[in-house]
């Protein structure tokens, strides 16, 4: 988009100011270390905004990517993912503070003594402090709208820090305004900042400080607002619960595009598109918590979508190129549309699931997860006293002739060496399929019980690491706490109280994964705990918030949806 590329109007190295510069370099460079314990330099670990411009920060306070006009649009950071594995990012990517401890050289923030970082409570508005010695540095970001604030203030011993820089990256333009110990930055997307003649006399008689200190107020007001709105979980939640479900909830808000309804994975290169099934958990996760507008939004999004013309999509919901058409597109937005009182298109109702690539987006096969995407259950448990729906049982009786083992459901049709998968869980919810729910709860089960520190693999046949995926451990943490609730039998009620244990020890797994702020990434290490990808995953909020609500469900009588009282 023209207005993305327009050129910053800054063009000179100051030393306490802006340094412009580019995203990458013709010359490989090397990803500063990290400190212990702490994710990569410029891999993003919170996620600041509330579904327009959005921006990824990682775990030293530096903005790694900055998307416009929502989290699925463009990016204005040049920070490849590719390169980030790679481990060549350049050390003068996107916006990043830097600071002069005594007239010494200008460090980053990656060279601080230590680090922390956290949300302001009940919002988007993300914090990052370091500790130089005495000296504290603490940055504050924000992004609403079309604008982003940056705040770098010094506590403590002020007078230790003698200068603070902030290097932009080309797409922006922004101003700054220098204080003793504090540098503002505020940023818009395609135009000067602050915009009109109005705004720029307010900002010259005001300063820029009380646009960047209105610009963080307004945008955690306006998170808290939203917040209030949300399904409180059941009174006997834990406090833990609560926190875990108000912090995906806000995820989900700043990762879904407030005007498409486009769900982005992630605010991170690669990540920054649309799938079906992430953007359907959202959905599914959205009008669990009485966000009706917001499921309608994203339903919507995806039932205009061509699912036969690729995996993923843009936020005008373009196909994107590089990956075909998966399997269980067409089940997931089913479910969401329904979810939402949304129609759906006939015409994408039953696109073939054979032959296709899973949710692990790797060989084509016939996989269980794609089987039961496809299946024609409705979504939600079955009402009680109703006859099983005659397609729903047939669609259940190949499930279970096709993927069956004694010890539960096999990833690959006809190959019980396939090993167990957690896509099992989706028989359970959001697919329903009473028939397969003894088979899917072995399944399940084994998983849980094989469970690391941290969570599950996809599967028994994964092959992509030990590092456990937050997404998995969630979803299966889901359809354990379903399942849990299924039962009326004294043996039953046995296995109900196992499975809720099981699904408790997963989500205690799961906090465990969170970053100290609360998001869940893609996967962490396996040893560490650290984030090892995208930071915080839109599917993996989403399958938290519908495994918090299974294990807790809301008092509906008294709330009313969307109207119901605060979470927090």
């Amino acid at each position: 988009m023209a207005w993305a590329r327009a050129a910053l109007a800054l063009a000179a190295v100051v030393a306490a100011g802006l340094v412009v510069v580019s995203g990458g370099s013709s010359v490989d460079p090397r990803t500063p270390p990290a400190l212990p314990g702490e994710a990569a330099p410029f891999l993003g670990t919170a996620v600041a905004g509330s579904g327009g411009l959005t921006a990824s920060v990682d775990a030293y306070g530096n903005v790694v990517d900055l998307l416009a006009p929502g989290p699925a649009g463009e990016e204005l950071v040049d920070n490849p993912s590719t390169r980030q594995a790679a481990g060549s990012v350049a050390a003068d990517t996107g916006i990043r503070p830097r600071v002069r401890i005594g007239g010494g050289r200008a460090l980053p923030m990656w060279e601080a003594d230590a680090m922390r970082q956290r949300y302001l409570p009940g919002t988007n508005v993300v914090r990052t402090v370091a500790d130089f010695g005495a000296a504290r540095v603490v940055v504050t970001v924000a992004a609403t709208k079309a604008s982003l604030a940056v705040r770098v203030a010094s506590r403590g011993e002020a007078d230790a820090v003698s200068s603070l820089a902030v290097n932009v990256e080309d797409g922006v333009r922004c101003r700054r305004e220098r204080h003793p110990a504090q540098l503002d930055l505020l940023c818009r997307v395609g135009r000067a900042v602050p915009d009109g003649a109005t705004a720029r006399r307010e900002a010259k008689e005001r300063g820029l400080g009380a646009a960047v200190s209105d610009l963080l107020r307004d945008a955690a007001r306006a998170d808290r607002r939203w917040l209030d709105r949300a399904r409180p979980l059941g009174a006997s939640a834990p406090r833990w619960a609560s926190a875990m479900y108000e912090r995906s909830l806000l995820a989900m808000r700043a990762l879904t595009d407030r005007r498409s309804g486009a769900v982005a994975a992630g605010a991170r290169d690669g990540w920054s598109y649309a799938w079906p099934r992430d953007a359907g958990a959202a959905t599914l996760a959205f009008a669990a918590a009485g966000y009706r507008a917001e499921a309608r939004r994203v339903a919507r999004f995806l039932t205009g979508l061509d699912l036969a013309a690729a995996a993923r999509f843009d936020g005008r919901g373009r196909p994107v190129p590089g990956r075909a058409a998966q399997g269980d597109a067409a089940g997931w937005v089913a479910v969401a549309a329904r979810a939402a009182g949304v129609a759906h298109p006939t015409r994408t109702a039953r696109l073939p699931w054979r032959d296709r690539a899973d949710y692990r987006e790797g060989d084509r096969g016939d996989y269980l997860g794609n089987a039961i995407a496809a299946s024609s259950a409705a979504p939600g448990p079955p009402r009680a006293g109703s006859a099983t729906p005659p397609a729903e049982r047939d669609d259940a009786q190949r499930i279970a002739a096709g993927f069956g083992t004694a010890r539960g459901l096999a990833r690959r049709e006809s190959d019980a060496g396939s090993g167990l998968d957690s896509a099992a869980a989706w028989a359970v919810r959001p697919f329903a399929l009473p028939a397969l729910y003894p088979a899917a709860e072995r399944t399940l089960q084994a998983l849980a019980a094989a469970r690391t520190r941290y969570g599950v693999t996809p599967g028994e046949d994964w092959r992509g690491g030990a590092d456990p995926w937050s997404a998995p451990t969630a979803w299966t943490a889901w359809g354990l706490a379903a399942l849990s609730r299924e039962a009326d039998a004294a043996d039953a009620r046995r296995r109900a109280r196992a499975d809720r244990r099981a699904a408790l020890g997963l989500l205690t797994a799961l906090r465990r994964a969170a970053t100290p702020a609360g998001a869940l990434p893609e996967r962490v290490d396996l040893r560490t705990g650290v984030p090892r990808s995208t930071t915080p995953l839109a599917w993996s909020h989403a399958f938290a918030a519908l495994a918090l609500l299974e294990l807790w469900p809301p008092d509906l009588s008294s709330s009313r949806g969307g109207e119901a009282g605060n979470v927090r």
